[in-house]
């Protein structure tokens, strides 16, 4: 994910980049508007105290980024569904919205350097220290999809180059583990390094090798479809579906039958369609159906 605010040393006014969110705008202004540019959700209230230490620290660190992230304030008071739906227990609650899902939160009044320290985690840095990406004007089509045997036979021979270069070996187990080769992306996931557990390709890998493992509990196709047709509210059946379509290369009815399943009873198992929808936008190279997926999603949660 690639975050480009606008270049320049002086901190912009902070209120350029803070704003009060809740029901009304929250699809919008925070989900919708995450798929371009983070935004950092704080839960707070006018009587916590530690709110009182921890906003102001926030605000003056959106105008210092300029741009790199977003500041949406939602007092827990008046938008206690809101919070509710994002499990806030304690406040002050901040939780970072990024490609239209929470990517990270943490609870309480961190000091000036742990919020910028948890901002570099997720490759948010002030804008005077991003670069904006190199873009090829003479090439604008985009390249043929690459197989996963393919791909792995390219970060091979990188890696033959680059033996000690972790990111390669976790590009090689998510290629590996696309290609049907759990057992040797799971030995790699395993043995990352600390500073690569965040990365969004480890997250994903965690999501495809979890989806693959679950196989083993779920019945063939045709015993689940046969299940529906029986009673279209067999959700464990529509869940297990799901999983089959999305490692069967259809993404799309995967998608669909997880938000059948939530437009019907979002809080079945615990939330279960819902994980499912997150894990697939990691999963899944559709930049377009995972767009417009999390809209549906949003809508139906929201």
């Amino acid at each position: 994910m690639n975050f480009n605010p606008k270049p320049g040393g002086a901190a912009a006014p902070a209120q350029s980049f803070v704003f009060e969110a809740g029901e009304a705008n929250f699809e919008t202004e925070v989900l919708q508007a995450s798929l371009q540019t983070p935004v950092l959700v704080d839960f707070w209230a006018t009587w916590c105290g530690p709110c009182k230490t921890l906003g102001p620290i926030l605000e003056k660190l959106a105008g210092e980024y300029a741009g790199a992230f977003r500041l949406a304030k939602v007092d827990c008071d008046k938008e206690q569904q809101l919070a509710g739906m994002f499990g806030v227990r304690s406040i002050p609650t901040v939780a970072l919205i990024a490609g239209g899902q929470i990517a990270d939160a943490f609870s309480g009044a961190l000091p000036e350097s742990q919020v910028r320290e948890f901002l570099k985690r997720h490759r948010i840095e002030p804008a005077s220290r991003i670069e904006a990406p190199v873009q090829d004007m003479e090439n604008d089509a985009p390249a043929p999809a690459e197989t996963p045997q393919a791909a792995v036979a390219r970060i091979e021979k990188a890696i033959a180059a680059d033996p000690d270069n972790a990111g390669l070996k976790l590009d090689l187990a998510l290629a590996r583990a696309r290609g049907g080769d759990t057992a040797n992306a799971q030995a790699t996931l395993e043995t990352l390094p600390l500073d690569l557990a965040e990365d969004d390709r480890a997250k994903a890998l965690a999501a495809l090798l979890a989806m693959q493992q679950s196989l083993a509990a779920i019945p063939p196709a045709a015993e689940l479809l046969a299940r529906v047709e029986r009673d279209p509210r067999d959700f464990a059946a529509l869940d297990g579906l799901g999983v089959r379509r999305l490692l069967g290369g259809d993404a799309a009815d995967a998608m669909h039958h997880w938000l059948a399943i939530l437009a019907a009873d979002r809080g079945w198992n615990d939330g279960l369609a819902r994980r499912r929808l997150l894990d697939a936008f990691r999963i899944v190279h559709d930049e377009t159906l995972v767009s417009a997926t999390r809209r549906r999603m949003s809508s139906l949660l929201f």
